[in-house]
C-alpha cells in the first residue's frame, strides 16, 4: 500500500541494504555454521516457493510484483547462506538485476493505476492494441524479471543455481520449481493484456515522455551490463 516512490525505493535500495548486511555478517566466522546454513537456506527456498504460488492466484498487480520481489529475495538469501564465492557473486548480481527490473515493474504498475484508478490485472485486457509501446515496455521488463538470456538476471540466477547445487544437489528440484512458477505468473500477467477491450481501457491515455524516459533509465543499465558482463563480474569477484 506504499506510494510509488516508497515501493521503488524499497525494491531498488532498502532490500539491497538488508542483503548487504547479510553479506557482512556471513564474513564473520561466528556465523559460518552448516546447521545455520541448512535452516536459513531451507526457509528461504520454502518462502520463495510459497510466494511464487501466491503470485499465481494474485489479482492485484502491485501485490503480484511485491510477492515476486519476496521470491527473488528468498533466492538471494539462500545464495548468501552457502558461504561460497559463487553464492556471494550471484547474490550481488541479483541485487543489481532485481533492483532495476522490480523498480521498473512497480513504476509500470503505478502508471497503469494512475490511468485507470484500479490495480486489478484483468482491467488492463487488450491494452496492447491501444498502447503498443507500453506493452513493449511490459514485455522487456517481464523478460528480464524471468531471467531471459542474456540479461544480467539470467547470469545471476545461473550463478545462484550453481552455488546452491554445489552446496546440495537436493536444492535443484526446488530451484527448478521456482523458475517454472516465476515464468508462469510473469507470462500470464503479460498475456492478460490480450482479450476483449473494455470501456475503461478505451479511455486510457498513452505514456508521457517522462514515463518513457524513466523506464529507459531502468533498462539502459541492464543493457550496458548485458553487453559487457565481465566488467561487473570482475568488480564483484
Amino acid at each position: 500500500e506504499a506510494t510509488i516512490a516508497g515501493s521503488m525505493t524499497l525494491a531498488a535500495l532498502m532490500l539491497k541494504l538488508g542483503g548487504y548486511g547479510m553479506i557482512r555478517l556471513s564474513l564473520i566466522p561466528f556465523f559460518y555454521s552448516p546447521n545455520l546454513s541448512l535452516i536459513l537456506i531451507s526457509t528461504a527456498l520454502w518462502g520463495a516457493i510459497m510466494t511464487s504460488f501466491i503470485c499465481l492466484r494474485q489479482t492485484d498487480l502491485k501485490a503480484l510484483i511485491a510477492y515476486s520481489s519476496v521470491s527473488h529475495m528468498g533466492l538471494m538469501t539462500a545464495s548468501i547462506m552457502t558461504f561460497s564465492s559463487w553464492g556471494l557473486s550471484g547474490a550481488l548480481m541479483m541485487m543489481i538485476a532485481h533492483g532495476l527490473s522490480s523498480s521498473a515493474l512497480f513504476f509500470l504498475a503505478n502508471s497503469n493505476y494512475e490511468k485507470t484508478n484500479t490495480r486489478t490485472i484483468i482491467i488492463f485486457r487488450h491494452t496492447q492494441v491501444i498502447l503498443p509501446l507500453t506493452s513493449f515496455w511490459w514485455l522487456l521488463i517481464i523478460l528480464t524479471n524471468i531471467a531471459m538470456p542474456p540479461s544480467i538476471n539470467f547470469i545471476s540466477e545461473i550463478t545462484i543455481m550453481s552455488s546452491l547445487f554445489t552446496w546440495s544437489p537436493l536444492t535443484f528440484p526446488f530451484l527448478a520449481l521456482i523458475m517454472i512458477i516465476t515464468t508462469t505468473y510473469s507470462m500470464s500477467m503479460f498475456m492478460l493484456t490480450h482479450g476483449k477491450l473494455s470501456k475503461m481501457t478505451k479511455l486510457i491515455s498513452p505514456f508521457s515522455t517522462r514515463e518513457h524516459l524513466t523506464l529507459f533509465l531502468h533498462l539502459f543499465p541492464m543493457i550496458a551490463i548485458m553487453l559487457n558482463p565481465t566488467s561487473i563480474i570482475n568488480i564483484i569477484c
